[in-house]
């Protein structure tokens, strides 16, 4: 079985024992957690179409911790007038594991 779930604005596909990377949610490590915007749940024979969403389905998980992405050099020069920048940024994350999914 999997499931198309919105978390915090992006569509993620997902499965049962699924680890997936999300953008960041305000929950400590060892919380569980229920997405409750699923917009389509598929299994062996037959596919779900949420209009926009699947009524009383939920996607059940765990958060497992907070991570942080690849670095983004973002650097910035002018010609001929001795202007240079240099900045990094690090955009942080939260890993999720997937538990149950419920229709």
């Amino acid at each position: 079985m999997f499931a198309v779930v919105e978390i915090a604005g992006r569509q993620f596909t997902v499965s049962p024992d699924d680890t997936i990377v999300v953008p960041t949610l305000n929950e400590k490590a060892g919380t569980k957690v229920k997405f409750d915007r699923v917009l389509l749940l598929g299994g062996e024979t037959q596919i779900t179409v949420g209009h926009p969403l699947v009524s009383g389905a939920t996607v059940e998980a765990e958060i497992l911790g907070g991570v942080i992405g690849d670095k983004v050099i973002v650097f910035k020069k002018k010609k001929r007038k001795g202007y240079r920048l240099k900045r990094g940024h690090r955009q942080r994350y939260t890993e999720v594991k997937i538990t149950n999914i419920a229709k």
